[in-house]
């Protein structure tokens, strides 16, 4: 233990035994040490575990939440926090499973990046039970409302004028969108927003898909099957499906079909096409995201609002201009 914190055998054991002469700093090291090495805590110290976070993730097939995970994980350290990594799989712990874990190892607050928060139709008792044990959380991009946290989203409405008005310049007057469940909250601003700058957009030209490139292809064959030259998708999984769904229908991604994805997340440049895609600024979200999260962990109290996020339009080799009836 004094190895790994890089202090005396005699400054563990002081941490240890709850005697005096350590700095809080050393204290929280060693500590922190504990728990990540696996140790029980004495009896006496077990009140203080108040440096782990619990980091919960809906998946990590979608580049964009490891991304996060990297940035949300990256600023807690700099904190002296310890991130505990909470990923679902179909099958396995659920997002309320998880939060009860995380209650038991009592945990300083949780971050939720992508979760049951953004569905209006799923569970939320576990949301309320952190709520009533006044633990510290912070909700990373649109939740349902009157959840009562705080939030940090990237501009839903934003997006969809940059990626409408970019496909729009090209001459597309036919676009469509693919976008997640009904009850999806961001997706329902995409929605919006869309329908607020085409002033009249057919029902037939919106599709609902689970987030996968398996759903995006789905999706996208649909609308591309009602006469559809413009795809704007709800994340960057969906945009592939999409560009798929094009080629597998013989159709030339640009030439035919133009896509537009959402997220920027890793390796978007690297596809054929690259993507072009509306790329939300996960760098700045996840630092203020551990910024509301720890000035609540302080005392601070902070307001349960949103604060929204600017994204910025990457525009690559998937997006040309419409081709002529």
């Amino acid at each position: 233990m004094a190895k790994k914190v890089g202090v005396s055998e005699a400054t563990v054991s002081r941490v240890l035994n709850g005697k005096p002469g350590v700095s809080d700093a050393t204290r929280q090291s060693v500590l922190t040490a504990l728990d990540v090495l696996g140790y029980e805590r004495p009896t006496q110290l077990r009140g203080e575990r108040a440096r782990l976070v619990g980091l919960v993730l809906p998946e990590l097939q979608n580049p964009i939440f490891p991304a996060f995970a990297e940035v949300i994980g990256g600023a807690l350290a700099q904190l002296g926090l310890t991130p505990v990594l909470c990923t679902q799989t179909k099958g396995g712990v659920s997002e309320a499973d998880y939060v009860e874990l995380l209650l038991q190892q009592q945990v300083s607050g949780v971050v939720f990046a992508g979760g049951l928060y953004a569905q209006a139709d799923a569970p939320h008792d576990h949301y309320r039970r952190l709520a009533d044990r006044s633990i510290p959380v912070v909700l990373v991009n649109a939740a349902i409302e009157h959840l009562g946290f705080p939030a940090v989203s990237c501009d839903d409405t934003v997006a969809v004028e940059q990626a409408w008005r970019h496909l729009a310049s090209l001459g597309h007057e036919r676009i469509g969108l693919v976008l997640g469940p009904g009850d999806h909250v961001p997706s329902a601003r995409k929605l919006a927003a869309a329908r607020a700058l085409a002033g009249d957009l057919p029902d037939a030209h919106v599709a609902r898909a689970i987030f996968s490139i398996e759903g995006g292809h789905a999706a996208a064959s649909r609308l591309i099957d009602r006469g559809v030259t413009g795809i704007i998708c709800a994340s960057d999984p969906l945009a592939l499906g999409a560009v798929r769904a094009a080629r597998r229908k013989g159709l030339d991604v640009p030439g035919q079909i133009s896509v537009v994805g959402y997220d920027d997340s890793a390796f978007m440049n690297c596809t054929e096409p690259p993507l072009t895609t509306v790329r939300q600024p996960i760098e700045a979200m996840g630092r203020a995201a551990v910024e509301l999260l720890n000035a609540q962990i302080g005392g601070t109290a902070v307001p349960a609002e949103e604060l929204l996020f600017e994204p910025e339009l990457v525009v690559r080799g998937s997006t040309a201009q419409a081709p002529r009836d």
